[in-house]
């Protein structure tokens, strides 16, 4: 997708799991917005029960955001909009801009050509997780990934030996860039995904080549995979600031 016509469809996908989704009240009317529920509590605001261009589907609490993103690719394969957003329940803490990145698409100021990435920090993983996600604080058991035999199972090809990515697994892809995998490939990959309850973490990893190559050039990150697209401060005595701000 080279432009984005004044007609163009833009849907955005919500994973939630009891978020507060107030928030949406701030995304463009021209959006159409699918909440994806897999709490208990009710998913709307009061404010929000018939926004026109809104829809709950309510699922079963499995596979993470993962597991939403898939089946809407699925069940919405000859449906899609021109542009599809997915993002989690509460997008803000890997992508404080989304509200800023969402009114850019719905003026045609940005293009998902067919993919962008959504998130401040560009990392790096290889394929057992062992660079980020055994040393993960919340990965107490130091568990590693199958991140590259999923790769394989899903693409059916080697898997790289490191995967660029930014972490929170939120992203905007054209209905051109997700047409160019069959029904088929989703499917494999959602049943690759309910085979291994860790498959979202992996997925997180290599979002972009479901629809077409990776899209973050190495070469822009630091010598440690690393690249800070806001300044942050580290939760440490001293607290100093890191990270350059990079433009998204």
């Amino acid at each position: 997708m080279t432009s984005l016509s004044e007609d163009c469809s833009i849907e955005l996908v919500v994973a939630r799991h009891e978020e507060d989704l107030r928030w949406l009240k701030r995304v463009p009317a021209s959006f159409r917005i699918s909440v994806y529920d897999k709490g208990v509590t009710q998913a709307l605001p009061e404010s929000l029960i018939g926004r026109e261009g809104m829809s709950v589907v309510t699922l079963l609490n499995t596979g993470r955001e993962a597991h939403t993103y898939l089946t809407h690719l699925i069940t919405r394969f000859d449906s899609l909009a021109d542009v599809t957003v997915f993002c989690q329940g509460h997008p803000f803490d890997h992508a404080p801009d989304l509200h800023e990145r969402l009114k850019a698409l719905a003026e045609r100021k940005e293009i998902p050509s067919p993919f962008l990435w959504y998130g401040f920090l560009e990392d790096t993983d290889d394929p057992q997780g062992r660079r980020l996600f055994v040393p993960w604080s919340k990965n107490p058991e130091r568990v590693e990934l199958s991140t590259g035999s999923l790769y394989e199972l899903i693409f059916g090809g080697p898997s790289p030996d490191l995967f660029h990515f930014r972490g929170g697994a939120q992203f905007a892809v054209s209905r051109e860039g997700v047409r160019s995998r069959s029904l088929e490939f989703y499917e494999r990959a959602l049943e690759a995904c309910l085979s291994d309850a860790l498959a979202p973490h992996s997925l997180e990893r290599f979002w972009d080549r479901f629809f077409g190559g990776p899209v973050i050039d190495p070469e822009t990150l630091g010598h440690d995979g690393t690249r800070y697209l806001k300044k942050i401060r580290r939760l440490e005595p001293g607290g100093e600031i890191i990270g350059a701000v990079d433009s998204v």
